[in-house]
């Protein structure tokens, strides 16, 4: 029996990397992350409609050094999505897909998502 002369299917080790990779894969991360942060709004939420004692609880967490850095990185992670999102959108109506222009608007979505994070958790450190 003879055996078949098939190409095999390169793995990662054997790409070169583009920003454009490494984006696509954190917008499904995000996405898990994005799922995961609903976990913590649950708890928050049964927190709040089982009494005083257990939403105190929750609220301390919340406030500590983690809590806040938790906190940081989830708006992060929703603010990346978001823009990552509207990109691939753009894509979607066939805009954007040279490789020059999809390199620049990762960036522009690296940016984005890391200015509107800091922007907003500037306002609330102000007027929250």
């Amino acid at each position: 029996m003879a055996k078949a002369e098939r190409p095999l299917s390169p793995h990662l080790q054997v790409y070169r990397w583009y920003l454009t990779m490494g984006l696509s894969i954190g917008h499904r991360v995000s996405g898990i992350g994005l799922a995961l942060g609903l976990v913590l709004l649950t708890w928050w939420l049964l927190a709040l409609a089982s009494g005083p004692d257990a939403f105190a609880f929750v609220e301390s967490v919340k406030d500590s050094v983690l809590g806040t850095l938790v906190l940081f990185l989830y708006t992060f992670v929703i603010l990346y999505h978001l823009c990552n999102g509207i990109r691939h959108l753009v894509w979607d109506f066939g805009y954007g897909l040279d490789p020059e222009v999809a390199f620049r608007s990762g960036q522009a979505v690296l940016i984005a998502s890391g200015g509107l994070t800091l922007l907003l958790w500037l306002i609330i450190a102000l007027f929250g």
